[in-house]
């Protein structure tokens, strides 16, 4: 039971780092019906950004996390200028912009390799404080809670911004209805812009994250997430944001709770997907998507 309990526990953080991930994925899909396949480039490059701060600029995590965030950002203000807007108009728009987007993810992590180099690396001894708690035979690290108390917070400001704040709710309106916003005088290819900064700064923020979580950062370490987020987008329901969280939070677990039960790690993705290939023959729209998904 105590190592149920503690599988649990890691899989709520693990899981809340695919939700803040998916959240991009699911934010861009939402307002344009398309994959920005370089988004997981980004939580990449975020991550590595994050680590030459603290390693090369002496600067605490505290203040690099806010830095690499806003600096993967404005690699999505790039993605939309280039890989992005020039096709928006196109018959075609939503194969070629997905086509696009994979360029500019060879291209974003091919910087990174030849930046950071191929070897994997670590953030610095002692860049974030840590304490171990050890609660009825359960092992809580602050890390862990720092990990999650971020990821929470980020989450609820994204929602709070798309249903309080003008340009959140310009968000909303562009996703239900691109040409109806434009009548209304919604200045459209800005907030789609402002979509693309805030869906990569969130991937940036879960990149820097998932970094300190594994304490290990390499050009290629959006691989091993990409296809996730795409699944976990999938469970929760396309263009659902409570749905992504939702879907982070169940795919962590049924990874962690395949380790606990099975006792080895070499089945986790197998039945995390067969997971996901279950809970869609039941509900095609994901747990919380809509009956009828809008065609891209």
């Amino acid at each position: 039971m105590t190592l149920l309990l503690q599988q649990l526990i890691n899989g709520l953080f693990i899981g809340s780092v695919y939700g803040l991930f998916a959240i991009g994925y699911t934010l861009v899909f939402g307002v344009l019906d398309i994959l920005n396949l370089a988004h997981a480039a980004v939580f990449t490059l975020a991550g590595m950004t994050a680590l030459w701060l603290v390693e090369s600029a002496h600067l605490s995590i505290w203040a690099a996390f806010p830095l690499a965030v806003f600096f993967a950002g404005i690699l999505g203000l790039l993605l939309d200028r280039v890989a992005f807007a020039p096709l928006r108009r196109r018959p075609d728009t939503y194969f070629s912009g997905m086509i696009s987007s994979i360029a500019m993810a060879i291209i974003f992590e091919s910087a990174a390799l030849g930046l950071f180099g191929a070897r994997t690396v670590r953030f610095p001894a002692g860049t974030v404080s840590m304490h171990v708690w050890h609660i009825a035979g359960i092992t809580i690290t602050s890390l862990q809670v720092e990990i999650v108390v971020v990821a929470l917070l980020l989450m609820a400001a994204l929602t709070a911004f798309l249903h309080r704040a003008r340009t959140g709710k310009a968000i909303r309106a562009v996703a239900e209805n691109a040409g109806t916003a434009r009548l209304l005088g919604i200045h459209v290819d800005g907030i789609i812009a402002s979509t693309f900064f805030i869906s990569s700064a969130l991937g940036g923020a879960a990149g820097v994250l998932f970094g300190l979580y594994f304490d290990a950062l390499s050009p290629d370490m959006g691989r091993s997430i990409e296809l996730k987020g795409l699944a976990v987008i999938v469970l929760g329901g396309m263009g659902s944001i409570p749905g992504a969280i939702l879907g982070g939070l169940a795919f962590g677990l049924s990874e962690v709770l395949t380790v606990a039960i099975t006792g080895t790690s070499n089945l986790r993705d197998a039945v995390a997907f067969t997971v996901l290939f279950l809970i869609l023959m039941l509900r095609p729209s994901g747990i919380l998507g809509r009956g009828k998904m809008r065609e891209a």
